[in-house]
């Protein structure tokens, strides 16, 4: 497999800087990367937000069944001359399984990391009968077998 670059000239008539085809595609993402996992009725979510602060750049949301995950991540550089940084805002909604407490979700932030966590609970009951009426609102009968063939 060969490795193709892009080259991308400086400001000024400087030398031609190299760029991979991974580090290009890495740019443009704009995907927020997140792992997930359960142990002992216990969610967690982490995803990796790095260089922002959380009180003002990050906003979490949950509505009917998913996490929405909001990220702004501004460009406060003087040299603009190369980054491999992606600013901007990005988002992530995550769809959580049934079972997940909505009143025990609870967000921190530390070292890069966003931690989101949730108790949860027993799954409710996914299948049941659900019983059929005839004609005058009246449950139909088991027993009868479809009017007895």
């Amino acid at each position: 497999m060969t490795s193709a670059t892009v080259s991308k000239w400086l400001p000024a008539g400087l030398a031609p800087l190299e760029m991979s085809a991974l580090s290009l595609m890495l740019q443009l993402s704009s995907t927020v990367r997140v792992e997930e996992h359960v142990d002992d009725k216990r969610y967690t979510l982490r995803a990796e937000v790095p260089g922002v602060d959380p009180a003002n750049d990050i906003t979490v949301t949950y509505h009917d069944g998913a996490l929405r995950l909001q990220i702004r991540r501004s460009d406060a550089r003087k040299d603009k001359s190369h980054t491999e940084f992606a600013y901007g805002t990005f988002d992530r909604t995550v769809r959580l399984s049934h079972g997940i407490d909505e009143q025990s979700i609870r967000a921190s932030y530390l070292n890069g990391i966003l931690e989101i966590h949730a108790k949860v609970t027993a799954p409710e009951q996914q299948h049941r009968a659900i019983p059929i009426t005839v004609g005058t609102g009246a449950p139909a009968a088991k027993a009868a077998k479809v009017a007895k063939r």
